[in-house]
C-alpha cells in the first residue's frame, strides 16, 4: 500500500473507483520500482487528473496503451499525449472530455466528423479550429457560443447569413465584420448595442439614420464620426447633453481641419549672372 507524497495531503490518493492504490498490482509496477512514477505525485491509476497528466507527460510512450481505459480522465489525458495517428479510434468515445481532447488535435479531415457532436464544448473547439471554408456548415448550430465563434471566423462573403441571428453576441460579431452593403441591413437591428457597432463602421455619408436613433449612445457614435456640418448642427440640438457636446467638438474638429492653409511650396528664383558671379547682359 502507498501513502500521499508530502505536499499533496489535501487530495486523497485513491484510484478512479475510490479504492487505495495498489502499486504491486499495477501494470507499471516495474516502472514504479525504478522510480519512474510516484503515488501522490505521478500515477496513472490515481483519480486526480493532475497526477495522471504528470505521469503521461513523463512517459508519453505509454499513453497509447491506455486509450481504452475505463476511467474517462485516463483516456482523455492519454489522448492529449499519444501519437495523433491513434486518435481516430476516440472520435466516438462516450465521454465528451475525451472527444474534446480529440477535437483539439485531430487534422481537419477528421475534425469535420465532430461538427455535430452532441456536446457544446466539443463543437466550440471544432468551430475554433475548423477551416474557414467549412464553417458554413455550423451556421445553424443550436448553441449561441458556437455561432459566435463561427461569426468571428467565417469568410466575409457568408456573414450576411447571420445578420438575423437570434443571439445578441452573434450579431455583434457580425456587425463588427460584415462589409457594406450588408452592414446597412443592420442599421435598424433590435438591439442598441448592435446599432452602435453599426454606427461605428458605416460610411460617414450614411450616418443620418444613426443620428436619429432612439438610443443616445448610437447618436453619440454618429456625432463622433459625422463629416456633414449640417448633420452636426442638427445634433447640437439633441435632447442628450453628451450628444450635443460631442457634435460641437466634432464640428470644431472639421472646421479646424478644413481651415488649414495649403502646404507651403518653395519657388526657385534663378540668379542672374554666370558661375563667376559677374553680371551678364
Amino acid at each position: 500500500m502507498t501513502t500521499t507524497a508530502p505536499g499533496w495531503h489535501d487530495i486523497p490518493v485513491r484510484d478512479w473507483e475510490g479504492r487505495p492504490l495498489d502499486c504491486a498490482a499495477c501494470a507499471h509496477a516495474g516502472l514504479h520500482a525504478a522510480g519512474g512514477c510516484e503515488p501522490g505525485r505521478s500515477c496513472m491509476q490515481d483519480a486526480y487528473a493532475r497526477r495522471i497528466d504528470r505521469f503521461f507527460r513523463e512517459h508519453r510512450e505509454l499513453a497509447a496503451q491506455h486509450l481504452d481505459h475505463p476511467y474517462f480522465e485516463v483516456r482523455a489525458i492519454a489522448a492529449r499525449h499519444t501519437d495523433v495517428f491513434r486518435l481516430p479510434a476516440l472520435l466516438d468515445d462516450p465521454d465528451e472530455t475525451v472527444r474534446l481532447q480529440v477535437a483539439l488535435r485531430v487534422p481537419q479531415r477528421l475534425l469535420e466528423r465532430l461538427r455535430e457532436d452532441p456536446h457544446r464544448e466539443v463543437r466550440i473547439r471544432v468551430a475554433q479550429r475548423l477551416d474557414g471554408r467549412l464553417l458554413g456548415s455550423m451556421l445553424r448550430d443550436p448553441d449561441y457560443e458556437v455561432r459566435r465563434i463561427v461569426a468571428r471566423r467565417l469568410p466575409e462573403a457568408l456573414l450576411p447569413l447571420l445578420i438575423d441571428d437570434s443571439d445578441l453576441q452573434v450579431r455583434l460579431e457580425v456587425a463588427s465584420r460584415v462589409p457594406m452593403p450588408a452592414l446597412w441591413r443592420m442599421v435598424e437591428d433590435g438591439a442598441p448595442e448592435v446599432r452602435r457597432r453599426v454606427a461605428e463602421r458605416l460610411p460617414a455619408a450614411l450616418l443620418t439614420v444613426p443620428a436619429t436613433d432612439e438610443d443616445w449612445l448610437v447618436r453619440w457614435s454618429a456625432a463622433a464620426r459625422a463629416e456633414s456640418p449640417a448633420l452636426l448642427e442638427r445634433l447640437q440640438d439633441d435632447a442628450e447633453s453628451e450628444v450635443r457636446e460631442r457634435a460641437t467638438e466634432r464640428l470644431a474638429e472639421l472646421r479646424a481641419a478644413r481651415a488649414l492653409p495649403p502646404p507651403t511650396t518653395l519657388t526657385l528664383i534663378p540668379i542672374e549672372g554666370g558661375r563667376d558671379g559677374r553680371h551678364r547682359p
